[in-house]
């Protein structure tokens, strides 16, 4: 037990290093929250003319403002989310990855540690700069309890996220180059993972369909969370997530223990 306890202290360790560095770098926070007050300001423009054209109040249920504050939460998330894809894939290019099996944690493991403390840093600066622009637009948003579901939504979406990128990043010790992987499923978390609209505005075939796609629980669940919360889907929602971050981990796991066979058959 003493051991087992010891082993996993180098996660917490590789977690608080990268949040360390992570500071280091303010010019880059500063940088990406710019880019991301200037994607809402024309999102906050495109939806404005379309409600405007629409004539009506609301769409699918959402108002302008719910659904600015819809695109203020998806576009936290999907600013946050690190790029694992090249990192992975450089370390096999490389013949990196060789190094760090030596090292005494997982390679797995040492990768969700890293993630984890930079997309959490990153959510929490983005959440902060798009919510004081949705403030100083709209006031203060009525929205219940779904502020303090959103950390066990966001766990889940970032979970589920860095599975799958995980699972395409690791295509590398087949295929070496993964970009095009990675740049199919981004625009599959664009459209289908509800970061440009909510799945409501969906022609109802479509929302059948993304039902049974994980894309939903990376962006979509975060931010209806947040903007038309409700309780009785909060279990469903988080259930879904986990489901699916189990189904993806024992891909990831059967990846890794199949690419690592193949390394060493292969010599790097």
């Amino acid at each position: 037990m003493r051991n087992a306890a010891l082993a996993w202290r180098k996660y917490p360790a590789v977690t608080r290093i990268t949040l360390k560095n992570s500071f280091v770098y303010v010019a880059d926070f500063l940088v990406r929250t710019l880019f991301l007050l200037i994607i809402l300001y024309i999102f906050m423009q495109l939806w404005g003319a379309t409600y405007a054209g629409e004539g009506e109040p609301s769409i699918a249920g959402y108002t302008y403002a719910d659904l600015v504050w819809y695109l203020i939460i998806s576009e936290a998330v999907t600013m946050a989310l690190p790029a694992l894809q090249p990192a992975v894939e450089q370390d096999v290019k490389s013949g990196d990855v060789a190094y760090r099996l030596t090292k005494p944690m997982h390679y797995v493991g040492y990768y969700f540690a890293w993630y984890n403390a930079d997309a959490l840093l990153r959510l929490a600066v983005n959440l902060a700069a798009g919510g004081a622009l949705g403030l100083l637009v709209f006031g203060a948003p009525d929205f219940g309890y779904g502020w303090l579901a959103l950390p066990l939504v966001a766990a889940g979406a970032l979970t589920v996220n860095f599975l799958m990128s995980m699972i395409i990043a690791l295509c590398a010790f087949w295929v070496e180059e993964t970009t095009g992987l990675d740049f199919i499923y981004k625009k599959l978390l664009f459209t289908v993972g509800g970061m440009l609209m909510p799945l409501e505005m969906f022609p109802l075939w479509l929302q059948d369909v993304c039902r049974w796609l994980p894309f939903q629980a990376v962006l979509y669940f975060p931010a209806s969370t947040v903007t038309s919360f409700d309780a009785s889907k909060l279990l469903g929602m988080l259930a879904a997530q986990w489901a699916w971050a189990a189904a993806l981990a024992a891909v990831v796991f059967w990846m890794y223990g199949r690419g690592v066979k193949k390394l060493h058959v292969n010599g790097g």
